[in-house]
């Protein structure tokens, strides 16, 4: 078992929300509840989350995504130029649509030194600390704000060109990985569904259909993301969880990942990968072979989020011999394949079967790492 992140048992980052919390945000939205009294609640949530996740085995703990309704929205709409505005439809899953937002670049983007995620984080790290584990943040990656624009979604003023905005995204992540490295964040990880849907021809052509240009689009993505890590600091682990889509239990994307993996794993300078294994519509572990051998690890999302029922563990095994054929052992860990609530509605599971199955991921990295 590793001492430093990414860690053989870790965990994507958001958890089932405490009905508490919920009955909550439901009165704070109508009016009920101020949001001081709000705020009271999300910490006692959050203080009774990192002893969960500690008490589990795990070396990481997260604030579980409980001051959010959604995992990308609400970090998005907190920058300096941009908006989360109202539109005619949502994100549509298999068989159920997301509330009907989107975003809206007005202004030139900025990361705004005052975020609020940033207060987030100086919550969760003494929390974390006391308990001995590591504190983790997820935030969005920069390449789902440009994958998610739709045909209006830039105001001209600001960029002429979609693609113009990519030097002011990569600048603004440059910030806030300074930002939250001040704030003493040594792990940071970037969630991101474009690279998952570049692997679904699908979803390629709705991006067509929105305006995007698809072609070589994982070079472009992969050069926003080297922009945007370019001032990492050496002590500090930065990784990727790539989403196929994660919404009350349903999904998007289908489609192994070699039409990226030579990008994603071979080109972007992520110290760690989370990748989603928990079906066959992630396809089989070939493309794994894209990953440079040396100190980059691959964490296998083999653990569903979706369902409560656990996995048979020496199947769970026996695919981690199949990927250690392709990628040495060392480089190779174990999580979730998403997180347990990435929008405040949650999966449809228990929290009784979310920490069975976070348990199981510990026990299992423990009997072939530790």
């Amino acid at each position: 078992m590793t001492v430093n992140p990414p860690f053989r048992a870790d965990i994507v980052g958001s958890f089932l929300r405490p009905a508490e919390l919920t009955r909550a945000r439901a009165r704070h939205a109508a009016g009920e509840l101020g949001t001081a009294e709000l705020r009271e609640v999300e910490d006692a949530a959050v203080v009774a989350l990192v002893t969960a996740q500690a008490k589990a085995g795990l070396q990481v703990a997260t604030d579980g995504e409980f001051r959010r309704s959604w995992w990308h929205f609400d970090y998005f709409g907190m920058l300096d130029g941009v908006e989360v505005v109202e539109l005619d439809h949502g994100i549509q899953f298999q068989g159920v649509q997301t509330r009907p937002l989107g975003l809206h670049i007005s202004e030139a983007i900025r990361f705004p030194q005052n975020h609020p995620m940033l207060e987030h984080f100086r919550f969760l790290k003494p929390l974390a600390e006391q308990t001995g584990v590591q504190p983790k943040i997820s935030i969005p990656a920069p390449t789902v704000l440009h994958f998610r624009l739709e045909q209006e979604s830039v105001d001209p003023a600001a960029y002429a060109d979609r693609e113009d905005l990519f030097e002011d995204l990569a600048a603004s992540y440059r910030d806030a990985v300074k930002a939250f490295y001040d704030a003493g964040c040594r792990y940071l990880q970037f969630d991101d569904t474009a690279w998952a849907y570049l692997c679904s021809p699908a979803e390629l052509a709705k991006a067509e259909a929105r305006g995007t240009r698809t072609e070589n689009l994982a070079e472009r993505y992969a050069a926003l993301i080297n922009a945007s890590l370019r001032d990492k600091p050496e002590d500090m682990t930065i990784t990727t969880h790539v989403c196929r889509g994660n919404f009350r239990s349903t999904w998007i994307s289908s489609g192994g990942y070699e039409p990226i993996a030579e990008q994603l794993l071979g080109e972007c300078a992520y110290d760690g990968y989370f990748l989603e294994y928990d079906s066959e519509r992630a396809g089989g572990f070939d493309p794994l072979r894209f990953l440079p051998t040396g100190e980059k690890v691959v964490e296998l999302g083999l653990i569903t989020t979706k369902t409560g029922e656990l996995e048979d563990r020496g199947e769970l095994r026996k695919r981690i011999d199949e990927a250690a054929r392709i990628v040495p052992l060392e480089q190779l860990a174990l999580s979730p394949q998403c997180g347990f609530a990435s929008t405040e509605e949650g999966n449809d599971l228990t929290e009784a079967q979310q920490w069975a199955k976070v348990e199981s991921v510990v026990e299992l990295a423990r009997e072939v790492w530790g």
